[in-house]
């Protein structure tokens, strides 16, 4: 059962958070040169941090998530952030690449216990009919951190040093705890999720299939996306302010591709939006194997790529929320832990495809993996999960 008049802040506020989780989880992206530099190892090596955050984001996100199934989803929230801004202290002061990598492993149990319950609670707060925009707007922040904050901790990190970077994070963690504990209702709880819950879900065949789809998609994109910096100043000569600029570029097409997101799952339905944006990826990965081009078209190129590869999460919630039922906290963790799977495995494919063949080789083995992605969920609509109960939303 929907409440009957949620905060209008609400939906902000954990957009807001969002963007600060994005931020911090994806900033090692833009800043692969200068973390390399300093700690005097290979971009492939450096983005093998991102292969940590993921690896441990899979792991932790459904057992966090399960495990706090019946505390309030205030309390929940809070110590996610707070969790996240432990580990942006852990890094900034990191002495070391194990330290480093320690600190992604932190941060990835913040961001795992927040963001699947930040969707669940939009998701039970607000009608079946406005679901899909509502969770773009709550997935919207860390859309937006791919706009501003990664491209803003890139340049932090070339100029003033990549701690600097981890700092910013650690600073913007603080009013957004304190947002959640004053705007988020108190006790606001769901139907409770356990262990048991996680299990049943795991053991759900048809449930696997549709939730791994986000891993292939989100894959094969970061067979490409992990290691856009050393791909653009090796082709396109770019420097700090390059990178920046289409990290930027790639933002902006973000922002698009999350509100048109939206759009096309309410008026097109989640199957169709799907096949369209892997069809999508497969023709404009390949073009970045094309480099050197001229940089307008480069821009615009990342913008339209972006565009795309962002536009796939509305349509995946509301396609798994819709089938979950009570098992919604644990499904969009599970669903958020596929987005780190993809990672891992993308930025793990991407590394042996440059030392085989090359940084130019990314854009053609991204296709490729598209194309995988477009099997997927192909299969996976023939087999779809059976819809569970309705989930109910509680404050008391």
């Amino acid at each position: 059962m929907q409440s009957s008049s949620p905060d209008r802040l609400l939906i902000p506020i954990l957009s807001a958070c969002n963007f600060v989780i994005g931020m911090g989880a994806f900033l090692v992206i833009g800043m692969l040169e200068p973390l390399g530099q300093d700690l005097a190892q290979t971009p492939a090596q450096i983005g093998q941090l991102m292969t940590i955050y993921a690896i441990a984001y899979a792991v932790l996100s459904p057992l966090t998530v399960a495990l706090t199934g019946q505390i309030g989803r205030r309390r929940v929230l809070a110590a996610g952030l707070v969790l996240f801004l432990v580990s942006a202290l852990l890094a900034a002061a990191a002495p070391g690449f194990g330290t480093l990598g320690l600190s992604r492993v932190f941060a990835a149990a913040g961001a795992g216990m927040f963001t699947p319950v930040a969707a669940a609670v939009a998701a039970a707060l607000y009608p079946v009919e406005q679901r899909a925009k509502v969770l773009a707007a709550v997935f919207f922040g860390l859309t937006v951190a791919q706009v501003a904050g990664v491209p803003a901790g890139s340049f932090v990190a070339y100029t003033f040093g990549w701690r600097w970077a981890f700092g910013i994070v650690a600073v913007l963690c603080l009013p957004g705890i304190f947002l959640i504990w004053t705007r988020v209702p108190a006790g606001l709880r769901f139907q409770p999720v356990a262990l048991g819950d996680l299990a049943d879900t795991l053991s759900d065949l048809r449930m696997m299939l549709a939730i791994t789809f986000t891993g292939s998609f989100i894959g094969a994109s970061y067979v490409l996306f992990t290691y856009i910096a050393p791909l653009l100043s090796e082709t396109m000569g770019f420097g700090r302010d390059g990178v920046t600029f289409i990290l930027m570029m790639f933002g902006v097409g973000g922002v698009g591709g999350n509100i048109l997101g939206g759009v096309l799952a309410d008026r097109f339905g989640w199957r169709r939006t799907l096949t369209g944006l892997c069809v999508a990826q497969m023709l404009l990965m390949p073009l970045f194997s094309l480099l050197p081009i001229p940089s307008v078209l480069l821009a615009g190129l990342a913008v339209v790529w972006a565009v795309f590869g962002w536009s796939f999460m509305a349509g995946q919630q509301m396609r798994l929320i819709n089938c979950a039922g009570p098992r919604a906290p644990v499904v969009l963790a599970l669903n958020a832990a596929a987005i780190y799977v993809g990672a891992a495995l993308g930025s793990a494919a991407g590394g042996l495809v440059i030392a085989h063949l090359g940084l130019g080789a990314l854009g053609v083995f991204g296709g490729l993996g598209a194309a995988l992605a477009l099997v997927h969920v192909t299969f996976s609509a023939k087999y779809p999960p059976a819809v569970q109960a309705g989930v109910q939303a509680t404050s008391g």
